[in-house]
């Protein structure tokens, strides 16, 4: 780049140009929420037909296409930010030198060269003439910039010396200016849409590309900017947050959605709004990995004679197609199974049931990651506007690529604790933020899975508490279920349970053997064990909790000191059935009526076998 160019140069132009990029991707975000949460949700509740299924196929899409748009904007205002931010610091030396240039009675060429007066003791009776230094830039090499300093100090004109300092700070400041032009203007093309209307699995693949070539070219930048407090608070997060210029967060959530989608403390917007980039991302490049892979073989069962009975293999084509891509096809699959329902969840907006005819809330995305058995955070229901808040851990064998049923039970525990909560916001959240044990013979007995999750849980529920905008603080119910009643009472047992009321369903054992010690005031611990549910009984001995010097003590014992809410409902998996008062009594306590709880009865002494 020329000297004329860069001092002709106006980085705020950019910055303009940056801002008004950003007014299209909020107006785009505003555009997908009428789409999504007001106009499809409204013919969800109120119409029906094929007329309205195609409509909302069609909606489904505009929706998809405005949060396209949404986050390549945002991304395009933070790469003219970031561009305008280099470009600024390299004028700003240009300019430096330039003044100091012609401060210390020097002038400067159009093509940077210094020309410096007269002046020094006089040679001969002569005063040292002046000179041209011609454009340059400060040297690198070692050996060269002593000699440079040796021709300075051999010079018997002392302008000479400033002269070529002039000259290497204006030809750095060209340099630096040519380098970021040339790093930026790949970055900026490549923000350029396909010229079609379609917004494919391809383009949100290239988002995240985009995500990454910006990022490299922004380091400057992205580093000037506040950074998260490291192994902060909640607290500590949304005073960061709270800190950001408008300018700030959008960098932050353009170019590091996953870092800011996970930060227990922020709104449930702003989480919402990073995680979903992610989920999009993801989903379109798992889609096109599996897309690419080779499919497994039809043929994949075979039979052979074993001491005269047949027995039933795989073929040898598909042991050698599942040797090669076996487990990443599994895993892809199954991810895309979880990321369904989750948008599945997000389709369902405004929906009823035949039993119910009120919609469902908006759904906020507090967590996801498809790394390993995968994350999610599903809210119904703004948390931070709530006035009851409920957190439901999930326990073995629960992974992304089976959340639709722990989604559906919360999506069922709001429709009733919305009833009964006197026209109280709810707020009903499915937590899957831990590895949940797999196997439930190999690994459900074992306690890390548990302790390794309790700290998540914790700062989970106080970034709730930090995000929230009520007066009051909300009331908050932590319900667990199977082995996610041990996860909840580890997080008792290793730090405090920032809730009011903890229900247990099936619980093998919570790891402490008095309801006391949940970290909620007496009487507001609540558990359910249905006919047939043996779990309580086989989980004792590896998650109930002792005195040491007496029995393990589970959820479902009376010495455990909950109360003991009647269940209608069989089996291990049944607590959340529609309908049953297995569900109603958990929503009673959701709402804050536990006073209207149906509870058992005590079992008399001589009755009493456990």
């Amino acid at each position: 780049m020329d000297l004329a160019t860069l001092k002709a140069l106006k980085p705020s132009e950019f910055e303009e140009a940056g801002d008004g990029y950003r007014a299209a991707s909020e107006a785009a975000s505003t555009a997908k929420d009428a789409v999504e949460n007001r106009i499809s949700a409204y013919l969800r509740n109120q119409l029906e037909g094929e007329a309205v299924d195609a409509a909302l196929r069609e909606l489904k899409e505009l929706g998809r296409d405005f949060h396209y748009m949404q986050a390549e904007c945002a991304l395009a205002g933070t790469a003219l930010n970031g561009f305008a931010f280099e470009m600024a610091a390299a004028k700003r030396k240009l300019e430096a030198a330039l003044a100091d240039a012609e401060a210390a009675g020097c002038t400067v060429g159009a093509d940077g060269s210094v020309t410096f007066p007269a002046g020094g003791e006089e040679v001969d009776g002569k005063v040292p003439e002046g000179d041209t230094v011609p454009p340059s830039t400060s040297m690198t090499d070692p050996t060269s910039a002593a000699i440079e300093r040796q021709a300075v100090n051999m010079h018997p004109n002392p302008n000479f010396g400033k002269a070529v300092g002039f000259a290497n700070r204006i030809g750095d400041a060209l340099q630096e200016a040519t380098e970021t032009d040339a790093k930026w203007a790949p970055k900026l093309r490549a923000l350029k849409a396909d010229d079609d209307l379609k917004v494919s699995d391809r383009d949100w693949s290239d988002v995240q590309s985009d995500q990454d070539g910006v990022g490299e070219a922004a380091k400057k930048y992205l580093d000037s900017l506040p950074h998260p407090p490291k192994d902060g608070s909640p607290k500590d997060n949304a005073a960061w947050w709270k800190g950001l210029t408008e300018e700030d967060r959008e960098a932050w959530l353009s170019l590091r959605p996953a870092d800011v989608g996970k930060l227990d403390g922020l709104s449930s917007t702003v989480r919402d709004e990073a995680n979903r980039v992610v989920l999009d991302e993801t989903r379109a490049r798992y889609r096109m990995e599996l897309d690419s892979m080779p499919k497994p073989p039809v043929n994949e069962w075979t039979y052979i004679a074993t001491n005269g009975w047949a027995s039933r293999v795989h073929t040898d084509e598909w042991t050698d197609w599942y040797n090669k891509y076996g487990e990443r096809y599994d895993h892809l699959t199954n991810s895309l199974h979880g990321m369904e329902a989750i948008q599945s969840r997000f389709d369902s907006t405004g929906l009823g049931t035949e039993r119910d005819s009120k919609g469902l809330p908006p759904a906020f995305l507090l967590g996801f990651s498809a790394d390993g058995n995968g994350r999610a955070i599903i809210a119904n229901g703004d948390p931070d506007t709530a006035r009851h808040q409920a957190v439901y851990v999930p326990g073995t064998t629960s992974n992304l690529g089976n959340i639709s049923g722990n989604i559906d039970r919360m999506t069922s525990t709001w429709r009733v604790a919305t009833d009964e909560a006197d026209g109280q916001p709810v707020s009903t959240i499915t937590w899957l933020g831990y590895d949940a044990p797999q196997n439930i013979v190999t690994d459900s007995p074992r306690r890390h899975y548990a302790d390794d999750g309790a700290p998540a849980f914790n700062r989970f529920l106080d970034g709730l508490e930090a995000s929230h905008t009520g007066d009051t603080p909300p009331h908050r119910t932590v319900i667990g279920h199977s082995y996610g009643t041990t996860l909840v009472g580890s997080a008792a047992d290793h730090g405090t349970l920032n809730a009011d009321d903890v229900i247990t369903a099936g619980s093998p054992g919570v790891t402490v053997p008095k309801a006391e010690q949940l970290d909620v005031p007496k009487g507001h611990v609540w558990n359910e064990e249905a006919d047939g549910d043996i779990v309580p009984d086989i989980g004792r001995f590896g998650h109930g909790g002792t005195d040491w010097d007496g029995p393990w003590t589970v959820p479902s014992d009376e010495r455990f000191g909950a109360n003991q809410m009647t269940t209608d409902t069989d089996g291990h998996s049944g607590y959340w059935d529609e309908g049953s008062d297995s569900l109603l009594n958990q929503a009673l306590v959701v709402a804050g009526h536990g006073e209207d709880v149906k509870l058992k009865q005590p079992t008399p002494t001589w009755q009493y076998t456990r």
